[in-house]
């Protein structure tokens, strides 16, 4: 009997796996990574919001997985975009903060003696693409041509002053690879039509599967919907505070652009073909009146409403529809698990921390590998000056150390989610453990140079 089961799992692992050895990745799908700023857990209509209109996201949840229990690397951007690009930690990436245009207000580099995911994707064949927001490297070496993208079409800096001028600090950083560029409309419209020109394009070149990384400013502040999704938002909720109106409005045109690139997925006969994930690169700014369904605080903090967001994924014939996973996960898995399911054979020159997601999205594991999961912020002003915030999750337990000045908390998120009982002194033992930890995490972190 066991020699049966035996050779009944070597067939069908033979049956569905390419020269790579990886299962189900014959067909090299095509991978779209939509990548929203500042998306709240609790924001979207498939993850409990009562009063967003989200009916793209939603069906990309009823056609796939949604992820309950997925965290961003880092409760601000560039750190978590360094972790998708490199599979690592953002500090031993060499990002453990914001990028910014002034030096003395910049926290990282993202470390140029590593492989990034389109350098890599690009071994296997792949075409590569960046539509949108970077938070990278604002000059080269560090910009998206340099860093694997053939393509780069979008906006380099951090946030944008104004949707429709697309300047930071009064400079124009949109380019078209490394050209200025200045386009006029709102910048989500730009990218979604930036998007699909991208798709229709490599659709005329069937035999040869593409990346595209699709990286909005929404919601980001400032919040500056259009103003017909403004309307359309304000005559349906009368009795909602103008600030909730507006970020929805935002939202869910950014919603509408995700059904955009779905509808035209589908005109060009890729959708079957196609892993598409939604995600975001840390949680909603309660400050713009965004919401993170029950979670504590949101952006900017180690609390859970500052990390836990929003991950869906879809891939037609592989992840089962209508699924979801307790998982925790974090945006540095998704490197390997692009990896994985495009046959990708060489291995990246860095020590990649995060953990292939390929059998949990396709339904072949409930669970993933136990391991420490850790989170870090650099910042400046009065509450950081320079230092960092951290924050490291053990077998269902978080140490937060939400700023440099803020004591130690410890608490049990398979009992309290919403993380408000210390438990620091009830747990002294755990305390020991975690900190430890942390502290491990800290040093490995601070041997990559970041300045």
């Amino acid at each position: 009997m066991l020699l049966f089961l035996s050779w009944v799992v070597f067939g069908w692992a033979t049956a569905h796996a390419d020269e790579s050895g990886y299962p189900n990745v014959a067909s090299h799908p095509n991978i779209v990574m939509i990548l929203a700023d500042d998306l709240g857990y609790g924001d979207l209509g498939c993850y409990g919001a009562p009063d967003t209109q989200s009916p793209y996201s939603d069906r990309l949840a009823a056609e796939g997985m949604l992820f309950k229990n997925f965290r961003a690397n880092s409760s601000v951007c560039s750190p978590s975009r360094a972790s998708f690009m490199s599979g690592m930690y953002p500090d031993r990436a060499g990002v453990p903060g914001v990028i910014r245009t002034h030096a003395e207000d910049s926290w990282g580099r993202l470390s140029p003696h590593l492989d990034t995911l389109p350098q890599l994707l690009k071994t296997a064949g792949y075409h590569t693409a960046l539509v949108g927001k970077w938070h990278l490297g604002l000059e080269s070496p560090d910009l998206p041509n340099d860093r694997g993208f053939d393509h780069f079409h979008g906006f380099l800096g951090d946030m944008m002053d104004d949707y429709y001028t697309h300047r930071r600090h009064d400079i124009n950083y949109m380019r078209e690879n490394k050209t200025v560029i200045d386009p006029q409309g709102h910048a989500t419209d730009l990218f979604t039509d930036w998007a699909c020109d991208y798709i229709k394009n490599r659709s005329q070149k069937p035999d040869t599967p593409f990346f595209l990384y699709l990286a909005y400013n929404a919601p980001h502040c400032p919040i500056q919907p259009r103003n017909d999704w403004f309307e359309k938002v304000r005559n349906r909720e009368p009795n909602l505070a103008e600030p909730r109106i507006k970020i929805l409005a935002l939202m869910e045109h950014l919603d509408d652009a995700v059904g955009k690139v779905l509808e035209t997925l589908e005109q060009t006969g890729l959708a079957k073909n196609t892993i598409i994930v939604f995600s975001s690169d840390n949680g909603g700014d309660i400050r713009f009146a965004s919401r993170n369904g029950d979670l504590r605080d949101g952006k900017g903090t180690m609390y859970e409403g500052g990390l836990r967001v929003p991950c869906i994924v879809r891939w037609p014939g592989h992840v089962p529809s209508g699924t979801q996973t307790d998982v925790f996960a974090t945006t540095m898995d998704l490197f390997p698990t692009f990896l994985q399911a495009a046959g990708c054979e060489k291995t990246p020159k860095q020590t990649v921390d995060g953990v292939s997601l390929h059998d949990v999205i396709t339904g072949q594991s409930e669970t993933l590998p136990n391991r420490e999961l850790y989170f870090v912020r650099r910042e400046g002003g009065d509450a950081f000056f320079g230092n960092t915030s951290e924050s490291v999750i053990v077998n269902g337990w978080k140490l937060v150390h939400n700023t440099p000045q803020s004591p130690l908390e410890l608490f049990s998120l398979n009992n309290d989610p919403s993380e408000q009982n210390d438990l620091k002194s009830k747990q002294s033992e755990r305390f020991r453990e975690l900190r430890g930890a942390l502290q491990k995490h800290i040093q490995r972190g601070g041997q990559v140079p970041w300045q």
